[in-house]
């Protein structure tokens, strides 16, 4: 599949990655943003307990390594907003029910 097909086939679709803290979720992660600014909304699955340990990694682990250096260059000031915008982080475990995610209303939403 040629580079130009991924990248029309991404558009408007909405992801979901677990694992997002890993080595190839933050290369598809960075990869996707760069190339596709059209994609709907990245959901990332972050084991941890709540909201604000997910944040926590996801800042700590993925958008603070250097990998990310070419994205936050390209959009400047605008790299939060893009990043809040297109990106929804998720608490949970892949290892339990309904992959861990409490939220009733993010289990039962539609994209």
């Amino acid at each position: 599949m040629e580079l130009g097909s991924v990248v029309q086939f991404l558009e408007g679709k909405t992801i979901l990655v677990t694992g997002a803290t890993g080595f190839l979720a933050k290369l598809l992660l960075e990869n996707v943003l760069r190339v596709q600014p059209n994609l709907k909304k990245l959901f990332l699955l972050l084991r941890a307990a709540d909201g604000k340990a997910a944040s926590h990694s996801f800042h700590n682990e993925v958008i603070a390594k250097d990998l990310f250096r070419v994205l936050k260059e390209k959009n400047g000031s605008s790299f939060s907003s893009l990043i809040s915008e297109k990106v929804t982080l998720i608490p949970g475990d892949i290892v339990q029910q309904d992959l861990g995610v409490d939220d009733p209303n993010l289990r039962e939403r539609k994209c």
